[in-house]
């Protein structure tokens, strides 16, 4: 049976919706603020696992033993996903702190705690599999990451790396290991453009980079962009298109990991690019429709 392991951060998010976002120096008010789960791993972990069969998704995480550590276990439970592979540790539990405006922007800062920690000899050796779908961002430690990316590719598996966010001390060798232990590449406009210019590109637009880093890293690069969809760049120069759902958003929280959870699902299910991209940029709309990253995330009948 195959496996969508996800092997990254565990957060709680602390969430105040206010009127705008607080600009540098400046402080806002809010009426009250939500405790949350998150983290881009739980996140996309979440995601995957409510489309997809039960006892098919892993999270490969650290928390801290505190409260906020068992609260981040019983949701991951709860929405089905294996924890067996979360240990935990002395450090705190990875903490968010979210500020929400009223037109569903977002702005966040991440206390990593317990994530700092997670070390490769978290995954288990039956993981480095033909059979597994890893999934991987950029909140733990690279080297980490790196290291089991590696391992999964040179025993069959796929690897599907979200670069999020793009660490501003990422070298040149770094990128080009990370996109040689990749099959898919996911990023947003912004960070495509960050990637490529890495690498030497000169251009201007989220598509050329995109197109540049499926080329020069000899991977299927897949970009959001928003209300704008997302587009998958393929080596060999394909393209494939999704529109984004037009809606209203409440919160924008946690629609990329959402993406990225319903893109594994499919992919792992063995759904053509068209209707992977499709399916991933509806879950990610409906995403937007609640409060939190987990909470509107869908499940498979949602999506159907």
């Amino acid at each position: 049976m195959s496996l969508i392991t996800v092997f990254g951060s565990i957060n709680v998010d602390l969430v105040a919706g206010v009127d705008m976002i607080a600009r540098p120096g400046e402080t806002v008010l809010a009426t009250g603020y939500a405790t949350l789960c998150g983290g881009k791993g739980a996140n996309q972990a979440v995601a995957a696992a409510r489309v997809s069969p039960k006892g098919r998704v892993a999270m490969i995480g650290r928390v801290g033993r505190d409260g906020f550590g068992q609260l981040c276990l019983d949701n991951l439970a709860a929405n089905g996903v294996i924890v067996d592979g979360v240990t935990s540790g002395a450090e705190p539990t990875g903490c968010a702190f979210i500020s929400v405006s009223a037109d569903g922007e977002n702005a966040i800062t991440v206390a990593s705690g317990a994530n700092g920690c997670l070390a490769a000899d978290a995954m288990p050796a039956a993981e480095f599999s033909a059979t597994t779908t890893l999934v991987l961002q950029m909140e733990v430690p690279f080297a980490a990451s790196l290291l089991v990316a590696q391992r999964v590719r040179a025993a069959g598996g796929r690897v599907i790396w979200n670069i999020a966010p793009v660490p501003e001390r990422l070298s040149e060798a770094e990128l080009r290991a990370l996109l040689a232990a990749t099959s898919v590449l996911v990023v947003n406009e912004h960070e495509a453009c960050a990637a490529a210019r890495r690498l030497g590109w000169t251009g201007d637009d989220f598509e050329s980079a995109t197109a540049f880093l499926a080329a020069t890293g000899r991977v299927t690069c897949i970009v959001t962009a928003g209300a704008l969809g997302a587009r998958a760049f393929h080596p060999d120069g394909t393209c494939h298109t999704a529109a984004a759902e037009r809606i209203l958003p409440i919160d924008t929280t946690g629609a990329g990991d959402t993406f990225v959870g319903i893109l594994a699902a499919g992919l792992d299910e063995g759904r053509g690019w068209p209707d992977v991209l499709a399916r991933a940029c509806r879950g990610a709309s409906l995403a937007c429709l609640a409060h939190g990253a987990q909470r509107g995330m869908p499940t498979a009948e949602a999506l159907a």
